[in-house]
C-alpha cells in the first residue's frame, strides 16, 4: 500500500511537471530565438561576450544573423586555447558568469588526449530539467502508478572526482550522479557509497551484491558497460536472466550510441520484453530525447528552451573533408533545415559553449516537431573513395547480420585502408559465434550496397575492392578499451577507427593472450 501511494504521488507530481515543462505548442525557432537571447543576454558581461559585442548584437532586429556574422564556429581545439583554458587556472567570468567548478573529461571514440568540458551550475540544473522532461514523457507509455516507486539504477562512472585547485574533474555522469536531487535519492541506485567506488570492476562486484536487495524498474546507461553489468549480476545470482533478480524492470534508456547492435544480447539477458528510449545525452548537455513509441525510427525530439541554441551544418563535400570543417562553412537554424540531410550539430551553451562543433550528426525525421536521429560522428564516416559510410549505416548493416546469420554482435569496429593502388574496408567483428567470415563479408557487402548508393557505386567501379572481415571474442574489445584506460562511464569502442588508434588495435591483437 505504502509503495502503490509513494507510486500515485510521483506520478501525480510527474503530470504537474509535465504541465509546466512539456514543449508548447510554439514553432522550433521561436523556442530557439528566446533560448539564444537569454544566453546572449547572461553572458554579455563575460570576457567573451564583450569581445564579441553580445549587447549590440541583441540589439539587431535579426539577432541571430548578428550572432553567426560576429562569433566564428569553434572546435575543441580553438575554443580551449583561446577561452576554456582560462577556466582551468579558476579565472571567473570567461565565456559564462561566474566560476565554472566541474569539468568533465571526455576523449569521446576520438582518442584524441582528454578534453575538459566546462559544466557550468547553470548546465547542471538543464541536465536535471531534462532529466524531469523525460519522465514526463514516460506517463505516455502506460506505466502503473506503483512503476514510479520503485528504483532508477544509473550506470555512469563515480562520483569521485580528481582535484584541481577547486575545481573539480571527472565524467558528465559521475558530476550529475554526485549532485542527484533529494527527492530522488531514494529511489536512485547503485546509492553514493557505490557510485564513489572507482575501479569499475569493483564497482560492478558492489552491485552484484547488492541487487536481489534492489526493486530496479528502469537501467539507464551505455549500452555496453549495462550489458556487462547484467552478466555479472545474473552469473553472481546464480539465476538465468535479470528479470529473476529485478522482475519489475520494464525500461532500459540508453544513451550517447546507437541501442540496434545491442539489441540481441538484451534480449538474451532479459525474461521478458522491456521498453527502450533513446537519449542524446553529451558531456556537453542533453540534447534530445525520444518521446514516442510508435515509430519505427524511433526519433528523439531537441530540447529547445533548456540552455542550448542549436545550429546545423551540411555535412558534405561542401562544407567538410575529412571529417575536418571547410573554413567559410554555414550554419543553419532549426527553421533553415531540411528532412533527411545529415548535419554537423553546433550548439552555444550556458556552459560557455560558442558555436562549438561538438562532432556529432545528425538528420531531421520531422522538422515542424524538431525529432531527429543521430547518423554519426564528423570523424567516423568512412569515406576514402567517396563511398560516404556513415555509423547509421554501418549499425544497419550490422543488425541486418545478426538476423540474416542467427547470432549476436554487440561490439565491431571498421578501418578503410589503403594498400599498394587499391582501397579496402577492414572489419573487426565482436562475437563469440563462429561464423565464415568470407560469407558475412559478401553478406554485408550486399547489405551496406542495398543502403547506400555511394557505397554501391564505389563498389561497383572497384575504386573500393575489397571488405575483409576478422572474428574475434567480444570480451577482446572490452579488454582493449580497459588496455587504453577507458571502462564504464561514457566509453565507448570507436566503429571508426582513426590511423593511431588501428596500430594500437593492431599491436594489441598481435599480443591479445599471449
Amino acid at each position: 500500500m505504502k509503495l502503490r501511494l509513494k507510486g500515485r504521488i510521483i506520478k501525480s507530481g510527474l503530470r504537474l511537471h509535465k504541465r509546466l515543462t512539456t514543449q508548447s505548442r510554439k514553432k522550433p525557432i521561436v523556442l530557439q530565438e528566446k533560448a539564444l537571447k537569454n544566453l546572449l543576454k547572461k553572458a554579455a558581461d563575460t570576457d567573451f561576450g564583450k569581445n564579441y559585442g553580445f549587447e549590440e548584437i541583441l540589439k539587431e532586429d535579426n539577432f541571430i544573423k548578428a550572432f553567426q556574422e560576429r562569433v566564428p564556429i569553434h572546435d575543441y581545439d580553438k575554443i580551449y586555447n583561446e577561452w576554456w583554458h582560462r577556466l582551468l587556472d579558476e579565472e571567473e567570468n570567461v565565456v559564462w558568469p561566474g566560476k565554472i567548478r566541474y569539468f568533465a573529461l571526455s576523449s569521446g571514440t576520438s582518442g584524441s588526449p582528454s578534453k575538459y568540458i566546462p559544466v557550468s551550475d547553470q548546465m547542471q540544473k538543464a541536465m536535471s530539467r531534462a532529466s524531469k522532461f523525460m519522465l514526463s514523457h514516460s506517463i505516455k507509455l502506460g506505466l502503473p502508478p506503483a512503476f514510479y516507486g520503485r528504483h532508477f539504477l544509473m550506470m555512469g562512472s563515480s562520483t569521485e572526482f580528481t582535484h584541481k585547485g577547486e575545481l573539480l574533474i571527472g565524467d558528465v555522469s559521475g558530476i550529475n550522479s554526485s549532485n542527484v536531487p533529494f527527492w530522488f535519492r531514494s529511489f536512485y541506485r547503485p546509492g553514493r557509497k557505490i557510485k564513489k567506488i572507482k575501479d569499475w570492476k569493483s564497482r560492478i562486484e558492489a552491485i552484484a551484491e547488492k541487487a536481489k536487495d534492489w526493486d530496479i524498474c528502469t537501467i539507464s546507461g551505455i549500452p555496453s558497460w549495462v550489458q556487462l553489468m547484467m552478466e555479472r549480476v545474473i552469473e553472481h545470482n546464480g539465476v538465468q536472466n535479470i528479470h529473476e533478480i529485478w522482475p519489475n524492470f520494464q525500461v532500459y534508456v540508453s544513451g550517447g550510441i546507437a541501442f540496434g547492435p545491442y539489441k540481441k544480447r538484451f534480449e538474451q539477458l532479459c525474461g521478458k520484453p522491456i521498453m527502450t528510449l533513446d537519449t542524446y545525452y553529451t558531456s556537453e548537455g542533453c540534447i534530445a530525447c525520444q518521446t514516442k513509441l510508435d515509430n519505427d525510427e524511433m526519433p528523439m525530439e531537441l530540447i529547445l528552451k533548456n540552455g542550448i541554441f542549436f545550429e546545423f551544418i551540411p555535412f558534405d563535400d561542401a562544407h567538410f573533408k575529412n571529417g575536418l570543417m571547410i573554413e567559410g562553412a554555414k550554419a543553419l537554424t532549426v527553421e533553415e533545415v531540411e528532412e533527411g540531410v545529415d548535419y554537423a550539430l553546433v550548439i552555444s551553451s550556458c556552459s560557455g559553449a560558442w558555436r562549438y562543433l561538438i562532432g556529432d550528426t545528425l538528420k531531421f525525421t520531422n522538422k515542424d516537431t524538431a525529432e531527429i536521429k543521430i547518423t554519426g560522428r564528423t570523424k567516423h564516416f568512412l569515406s576514402i573513395t567517396g563511398e560516404h559510410l556513415s555509423v547509421d549505416n554501418m549499425n544497419k548493416g550490422i543488425e541486418a547480420m545478426e538476423e540474416l546469420l542467427d547470432i549476436v554482435i554487440p561490439e565491431f569496429s571498421v578501418k578503410g585502408i589503403k594498400v599498394d593502388n587499391h582501397f579496402e574496408h577492414h572489419w573487426y567483428i565482436g562475437c563469440d559465434t563462429d561464423f565464415d567470415e568470407q560469407n558475412f563479408a559478401q553478406k554485408l557487402d550486399a547489405k551496406l550496397s542495398e543502403l547506400n548508393d555511394d557505397y554501391a557505386t564505389e563498389r561497383k567501379e572497384n575504386l573500393l575492392r575489397y571488405i575483409k572481415v576478422h572474428r574475434l571474442e567480444e570480451k577482446t574489445f572490452f579488454d582493449w578499451l580497459e588496455s587504453m584506460g577507458k571502462v564504464g562511464g561514457q566509453s565507448k569502442f570507436p566503429r571508426v577507427m582513426n590511423d593511431a588508434q588501428f596500430e594500437d588495435w593492431k599491436s594489441f591483437i598481435k599480443n591479445y593472450g599471449k
